[in-house]
Parts: C-alpha cells; structure tokens; sequence
C-alpha cells in the first residue's frame, strides 16, 4: 500500500534510492507479477530496520501486510500483476476509508493522510 502514497522520504538515502528504483521499475511494467509475502522482501532490502533480514520492527508490518491481505480478499504467496493489485489497494482500501485504521500508527502517516485526500 506505500507505493500509492510514496514520495521519496525514508529513513536513509539508501532506503529512498532504493525503493525509488522498485516503484520506477514496478510503474514501467505494471502487467508485471508480484508475490505478496508477510516478511522481509525485496522492498525491504535497504530499510535500517532489516537487520540480517529479519525485520525489527516485524510485528507492526506483518499486521499492516495481514491487513491488507485481507481487505483486498487475497492470501500471502498469491501471485498477481502489479496493476491488480494496485487497483484492488485503491477500491478496498483508499476509496472505503480504510488506510488510517490499517496503517495510521506508521511513523509516515502525514505523508500519506493528505494524498489520500486527493484520491
């Protein structure tokens, strides 16, 4: 669900260049398949909180993943295009109001509370 709202802050340079290049990467093909996983990915690679890939902050994210899972009624390990996903993130999540109760304690909630305004 970050990806709708990102704008290149993070928590360090690496982080940022980083995920820049995996939005840049998923926008430019968006037919391209993702598997959705409730652990540390791929995305997760440059984050500070990945430590010998195990993320230290596991139990907040694996609840926002299980959440989102669940609201766009798909399962961890499911296979689906990127634009899929990204439209079933906007209709069941963004477009019923519910990014705040899913992620709205996340430490880059201002971030996301006005753009989703402007959905």
């Amino acid at each position: 669900m970050c990806f709708q709202f990102y704008e290149g802050k993070g928590y360090s340079e690496d982080f940022t260049d980083h995920m820049g290049r995996v939005i840049t990467q998923l926008r430019k093909d968006p037919s391209q398949k993702i598997r959705l996983i409730v652990a540390t990915d791929v995305v997760c690679a440059n984050c500070p909180n990945n430590e010998g890939g195990i993320c230290n902050s596991l139990e907040k994210v694996k609840r926002y993943d299980e959440e989102v899972l669940k609201a766009c009624d798909l399962v961890e390990g499911d296979e689906i295009s990127f634009a899929k996903f990204t439209q079933l993130v906007r209709s069941e999540i963004i477009e019923k109001g519910l990014r705040s109760s899913i992620c709205g304690d996340c430490s880059w909630d201002y971030i996301c509370r006005p753009k989703e305004k402007e959905l």
